[in-house]
């Protein structure tokens, strides 16, 4: 009797990533036409929580260097969360690959009936599939589908690739007897063996094929089904008519300032769908009903209550022109935004609420889960910490926190939780969910200034001599900015003019018109606080607590003549 057949574990390797790819599309066609987990982001969504918080960003942070130095393009926010998801179906497309390896591995040991059939795929599939569905309901915050729906189709999905897996194992340690007559009536048999390159290169098209089709497939309904958001406004060409209104078209509250913004310049006023988003969602983003939705708060209080968005809209509201960065913004990164604001101070909820003598945080939930604690003595000394649910007078985007959101001044955006789910009074203070992973306890902004344009193509002559606008930002949380200074080619700092801010918690441009020369130059900024505080010019990076060091630009000028 012939011995069964073996095939290679790295060739198991091999099948496993070929299988898992048509797998993804799936599930992915699953999520967009009927609101099923996308378990390759939920698994992700699991690994950052449990894994050291400097893996995940580094591992991040090296992805967006990669996507940046092949011209991937785009701002920090959206690189970062394009790197987020391509680790996520890099690890669960390797995960699929050694579940094929083992599988292999385990079948070779076995005598040829027990690895007969679909059985043993099918078994292999559920065993890889059952701990992901497992992570899936615990993380997933998007999908709307019914929980059996999701179980039922889950486990099919799984025990399809698994049955799948068996089959190839299966085609591939197949032998045929070929019997061959020959004219003095003897019969000649022999083994014939599959060619197991021609097939894995047949199965790796097909694969390959199912997956481009079925993603094909999927971004054209995704096209229908999610119309593209409209696009956002274009940088003004002359750096002043769009930067001066609000995103409904009204003045800003320092539309007067005399001062023009270098052309150029960034928007002083940061149109909603340029926001910058930094979160730890990687997959869809929670979704809530605004006419269901309520807010339990609850803990160490008098009175606990579950108000609904519409209560929390009919307490007395605060709005503020406000500036938020990602800690984890480089100097001169795109991680930094400026709107306008409104929402409940914090005040009034502890007014309502009345925490008990021992209580000394809230502790703040998020649908993502994200959680932050927030002191409540802070609380009392500053009635602009806000609970909000407005950006530029309308509700919250669902990728800024919808349907609320703090804010908490002079603090970098890793301290403030979005889409809030519940709030817990607290007797004791702990840490939030990026302090646990190594980042700033605190998570005070620190002063920066940026050189936005060396406006090239907007020289002007003023008498004899011409003159290069330059132009930027710059920023100290709530702390103010009391003035900029910029230098050439390490010389010496000179004063640039300070456009005033528009509220005490907003950037400053500022403007500096150089006298122009030809050839290479290095421009540099720093700025200095309200009250005499310096930037800090070393460098350091951003963990933990933020990044400091000077902004420079270089540019080659040539005669405007």
């Amino acid at each position: 009797m012939t011995p069964p057949a073996k095939a290679h574990s790295l060739t198991g390797l091999f099948t496993g990533v070929l299988l898992t790819l048509p797998l993804m599309m799936l599930l992915y066609l699953g999520e967009l036409l009927a609101g099923m987990p996308f378990v390759p982001f939920d698994l992700f969504d699991r690994m950052a929580r449990l894994l050291p918080g400097p893996l995940i960003t580094a591992g991040i942070d090296t992805m967006v260097s990669v996507l940046l130095a092949l011209g991937a393009g785009g701002d920090l926010s959206s690189n970062a969360k394009i790197a987020e998801r391509i680790m996520a179906l890099v690890i669960f497309t390797g995960l699929g690959g050694l579940v094929g390896a083992a599988f292999f591995a385990l079948m070779n040991r076995l005598p040829r009936a027990p690895r007969e059939g679909y059985g043993p795929g099918g078994s292999a599939g559920l065993l890889f599939g059952l701990p992901l569905i497992a992570i899936s309901f615990g993380v997933n915050v998007s999908a709307t589908a019914e929980p059996l729906l999701r179980l039922v189709w889950l486990l099919a999905l799984f025990a399809g690739w698994g049955a799948a897996l068996g089959w190839v194992y299966n085609e591939l340690c197949a032998v045929t007897l070929r019997q061959k007559r020959h004219t003095d009536g003897r019969t000649e048999t022999s083994v014939q063996v599959i060619d197991r390159r021609q097939f894995l290169v047949r199965l790796g098209g097909a694969s390959a094929t199912l997956t481009v089709v079925g993603t094909g497939l999927g971004a054209a309904l995704n096209t229908i089904l999610n119309p593209a958001t409209p696009a956002a406004p274009a940088l003004p060409a002359d750096g002043t008519a769009t930067a001066l209104v609000d995103g409904s078209g009204s003045p800003l509250p320092n539309a007067a300032d005399p001062l023009q913004p270098a052309p150029g310049t960034r928007l002083e006023y940061t149109p909603v769908e340029r926001h910058y988003r930094i979160d730890i969602v990687a997959g869809a983003l929670p979704e809530f009903d605004a006419a269901t939705y309520t807010l339990p708060i609850t803990g160490s209080v008098a009175n606990e209550v579950n108000w609904s968005l519409e209560d929390i809209r009919a307490m007395p509201a605060q709005d503020a022109f406000i500036t938020m960065s990602c800690i984890s913004n480089p100097i001169g990164g795109s991680l930094i935004s400026t709107t306008k604001w409104t929402g409940v101070s914090f005040q009034h909820i502890l007014a309502q609420i009345q925490p008990s003598p021992s209580a000394v945080a809230l502790k703040i939930y998020g649908a993502d889960g994200f959680d932050e604690y927030l002191a409540l003595d802070l609380i009392r000394q500053d009635e602009r910490i806000m609970l909000a649910y407005d950006f530029d007078d309308k509700p919250l985007p669902q990728r800024n926190g919808f349907p609320l959101r703090t804010h908490i001044p002079d603090r970098y955006g890793m301290k403030q939780p979005k889409w809030i789910t519940r709030i817990e009074v607290v007797d004791a203070m702990g840490e939030g969910y990026w302090v646990r992973r190594g980042w700033s306890r605190e998570a005070l902004v620190r002063a920066t200034s940026v050189i936005d344009t060396v406006a090239t193509e907007a020289i002007y002559s003023q008498g004899a001599q011409y003159l290069v606008p330059i132009g930027g930002m710059a920023w100290a949380g709530d702390r103010g900015i009391a003035g900029v200074e910029v230098r050439v080619n390490g010389g010496d700092w000179q004063p640039a003019q300070l456009r005033s801010a528009m509220s005490d918690r907003a950037w400053n441009l500022w403007r500096y018109d150089w006298a122009f020369s030809e050839g290479s130059h290095t421009f540099e900024v720093r700025c200095i606080e309200a009250d005499g505080t310096p930037q800090i010019e070393t460098p350091a990076g951003v963990r933990p607590d933020g990044a400091t060091g000077l902004h420079s630009a270089r540019e080659t000028l040539r005669n405007p003549a």
